[in-house]
């Protein structure tokens, strides 16, 4: 656990010094965000927060690897991280590229779908699903080849689409790394595995990333991190869940400690948590595309009736929509991952408790709130 902090920290830090130099190079660059009808910044604002977060994953792999208990992993744990940092490092140029020319979708689908192929090339994909009382069920090549594209372009355009607000996406990833990491070291603790898991090493780091960027992203944000950046959080919490499919087998899978025999809910886990941690960005995916559909439009089409809007509208101040959703993210990530792992009054009753919390901060509070000077027009 020490040195997947130290990994953390790292990228947390690496990142925040980064993030200075990216800035600057955003406004040689020309690389700003300007004012738009659907935004909700008032003045210009640089981009190119990817290419510090980037810098930071890179930093925290490379102290990982020198690490003493880390670097005796097995091979595939630093190769399978290798190959994702590179396909980040791929898409997070197309993001940049998109940053200082605006890059049609199609263009920017065929870079994230380019990225998706270099992970399957290199075997970053999925093997196979559990299927209780039954072993595994082993995907065709080509089947495995198409989920794991679509996951990977899904997990990329959610975490864009949620990247609305100051501070959004990089909390909302951040809180869904730590509760994967959480979830792998756990259950490779559980049963009794070497606890050196690429997954875990991916989302510390990519969790230190995003920590070490919101301090200059937190609204009133100094910097963005574009699609250079909402692209590389989407591709690298996407990769981290598909190094973990195939680690355990079925029989393999406990439950708090005890054998879960051939329940349906724990040998799907690897599954499951990745999706659950991406609920909030793949809702508000999904309600923009039907949103805009029914509306005769292309769902790439933008407007201002995403989940962030509708906070704003209901009378939430920018930072306390920003809080609440990220509490939300919380609660269904850390929730699924503590509820799949455990069990017990004590673990049922924090997770009503935080469910209670959440839901009076985002229906009850908005009915009394007096004047916030935080507040920004809406």
């Amino acid at each position: 656990m020490r040195e997947y902090l130290l990994v953390f920290l790292v990228a947390a830090s690496m990142t925040y010094l980064l993030t200075v130099i990216a800035r600057e190079v955003a406004l040689r660059t020309g690389a700003v965000a300007q004012v738009r009808d659907r935004d909700m910044h008032v003045v210009p604002i640089p981009y190119f927060g990817g290419l510090a977060m980037l810098g930071g994953l890179v930093a925290a792999y490379v102290v990982a690897r020198e690490l003493p208990f880390l670097s005796l992993s097995a091979p595939n744990v630093f190769r399978d991280a290798g190959v994702v940092l590179v396909a980040a490092a791929l898409i997070c140029l197309v993001g940049v590229l998109d940053d200082l020319f605006e890059l049609d979708a199609l263009t920017k689908l065929g870079g994230q779908v380019l990225a998706a192929g270099f992970l399957i090339a290199f075997d970053v994909q999925y093997r196979y699903f559990p299927v209780p009382g039954e072993g595994l069920f082993v995907l065709p090549q080509e089947q495995a080849a198409l989920l794991t594209v679509l996951t990977v372009v899904a997990t990329v355009n959610a975490v864009n689409f949620v990247d609305g607000l100051d501070g959004l996406a990089a909390g909302v990833i951040g809180v869904g790394a730590v509760a994967f990491f959480v979830f792998c070291y756990q259950l490779a603790a559980l049963n009794g595995v070497t606890l050196a898991v690429t997954g875990a090493l991916l989302s510390a780091a990519l969790g230190g990333a995003c920590i070490g960027f919101l301090p200059h992203n937190f609204y009133p944000a100094r910097l963005f991190m574009g699609d250079s950046g909402s692209m590389l959080l989407g591709l690298a919490l996407a990769a981290s869940a598909l190094t973990l499919t195939g680690q355990f087998a079925v029989t393999d899978i406990t439950q708090g400690g005890r054998e879960s025999g051939a329940s349906l809910l724990p040998t799907l886990l690897p599954i499951i948590v990745p999706l659950s941690i991406l609920v909030v960005p793949f809702a508000d995916l999904t309600l923009a595309v039907v949103r805009r559909t029914r509306r005769g439009e292309m769902f790439y089409h933008p407007d201002k009736q995403h989940l962030h809007h509708r906070m704003l509208e209901i009378g939430h101040s920018h930072r306390r929509a920003v809080l609440i959703i990220w509490l939300w993210a919380g609660l269904i990530g850390f929730g699924t991952v503590l509820g799949s792992l455990y069990s017990g009054p004590l673990v049922w009753g924090l997770l009503v408790a935080w469910l209670v919390l959440t839901v009076v901060l985002t229906f009850v509070v908005p009915r009394f709130r007096g004047i916030d000077p935080a507040v920004e027009p809406a």
